[in-house]
């Protein structure tokens, strides 16, 4: 398999970088094109892998729906591709076999699926219960009353959702549970909302009757997740100046005149859409300002930094990587929790982080509770062994800043970053980073 090297010469970063369009975005639009009551223009729609392989199936569904035997649709390692298609197909005429990649077989879909068949969906598990491959053979459902395990994925909850106005009398979901992401459910509440759609939401309750999605044009913000590893990288900094175009502040920030976020002691969502914009005040703690300008933001150095951090990364696990690969880096003694459904993604997370980091000389450990704990032993120099990424395109991207640290760094299978931010490597370049392998 290829591997990368990634060098720095020195500790200071700078450039202008151009994010990708967010990738949950984009995909929950996708779905909701196909069920709108006619096409729509979709302004700056990801790249990313995930949502062209998203867009190329629901591109064949089109042409093939009328076969008399089941088509097979691969999502690979995509869980989001994999959880919307499988409550969309449900609910459309044809016959399908949902699969996956190896990875894939291995990620729960049992919660979605009752959800479905309790709505009177036709669905069945090719293998082992409860995960894929699945035969879906699809019909329009009724609506009607569902409750449903919230603690394992939203993209559970969202999938329902987006179908929720094209069932007859409409939908309520009964959240049951811990409720895992709770931004992401939000994200795709505002999404129905942007398309005409009127919902009710009173606690754990979501009400959606039966109606039209309208169509409206959309522009798809750039996307805050990614916006991490830069975060993360001018916090291993000792001087940096990036600028992250494309983020537009909110009107309320506008109207409050809160444009430099270097005075805000709390931790502000700010993003309508995107709850991984609370990225500046977590990073606030590790020394990194943030500044809006006229069409983006400014990222800079700001030199305190605190000595102990806690966080639940129960609303936000996309962030977990990134933030806790700069918490070994600064030598911050930190405890983190609400890891749980980093158990499922594109690897087991927790594991894969805990054993990379270890390779790399820091003191962290989880317990059984599915907890991190970063203890004080900073090392200094890093141990000449290759950092594997175990097919997860956030942990190339977490683990390659910490050449920061260490001058120079090897990871494999770099090709894997085109699932979310295919520009990454060439992004890294413009900042100033040395690659060999790219």
């Amino acid at each position: 398999m290829a591997s990368i090297k990634i060098q720095r010469r020195d500790k200071t970063i700078s450039g202008e970088i151009r994010l990708p369009a967010s990738k949950s975005i984009s995909n929950r639009v996708l779905i909701l094109r196909e069920l709108a009551t006619s096409p729509f223009e979709t302004e700056n729609l990801s790249i990313a892998e995930d949502t062209k392989l998203l867009a190329g199936l629901l591109e064949k569904i089109k042409w093939v729906s009328n076969s008399p035997t089941p088509i097979e649709l691969n999502c690979q390692n995509a869980g989001t591709v994999y959880r919307f298609l499988t409550a969309y197909l449900a609910n459309s005429q044809g016959k399908w076999i949902l699969t996956g990649s190896g990875r894939m077989k291995e990620r729960p879909v049992q919660n979605l699926v009752k959800a479905l068949i309790d709505l009177g969906a036709d669905i069945t598990y090719k293998g082992r219960t409860g995960y894929p491959p699945i035969l879906i053979e699809g019909k329009k459902l009724a609506g009607g009353k569902i409750t449903i395990d919230s603690s394992v994925s939203s993209q559970y909850i969202s999938a329902l959702l987006m179908i929720a106005p094209t069932l007859h009398g409409g939908l309520e979901v009964t959240l049951e549970g811990h409720i895992s992401s709770e931004p992401y459910i939000e994200m795709t509440l505002q999404l129905l909302s942007h398309f005409g759609i009127v919902y009710q939401r009173q606690g754990n309750s979501i009400k959606i009757a039966q109606q039209q999605i309208i169509s409206r044009d959309i522009s798809i913000e750039p996307d805050w997740s990614s916006a991490a590893f830069w975060y993360e990288m001018v916090a291993l900094s000792d001087n940096a100046e990036i600028y992250l175009d494309g983020f537009i502040p909110s009107a309320l920030m506008l109207a409050s005149g809160q444009m430099d976020l270097l005075q805000s002691g709390d931790i502000p969502q700010y993003s309508k859409l995107q709850g991984d914009s609370i990225l500046p005040g977590i990073f606030k703690s590790f020394g990194v300002a943030t500044k809006w300008l006229d069409n983006g933001l400014k990222l800079f150095v700001k030199k305190d930094k605190v000595s102990n951090f806690e966080f639940d990364f129960t609303n936000y696990p996309d962030l977990a990587q990134p933030v806790i690969v700069t918490c070994s880096a600064l030598n911050i003694s930190s405890r983190f929790i609400g890891l749980e459904s980093l158990r499922i993604k594109e690897t087991d997370r927790i594991k894969a982080l805990v054993t990379e980091l270890q390779k790399c000389g820091f003191n962290i450990r989880t317990t059984t509770q599915a907890e991190i704990i970063i203890q004080k032993s900073r090392q200094e120099t890093f141990p000449k062994k290759l950092i594997k990424t175990y097919g997860d395109h956030r942990m190339a991207m977490s683990f390659a800043p910490l050449a920061l640290q260490f001058d120079t760094i090897e990871m494999d299978d770099p090709e894997i970053v085109l699932k979310s931010y295919p520009g990454y490597w060439a992004d890294l370049k413009k900042a100033g980073f040395i690659l060999n392998g790219v």
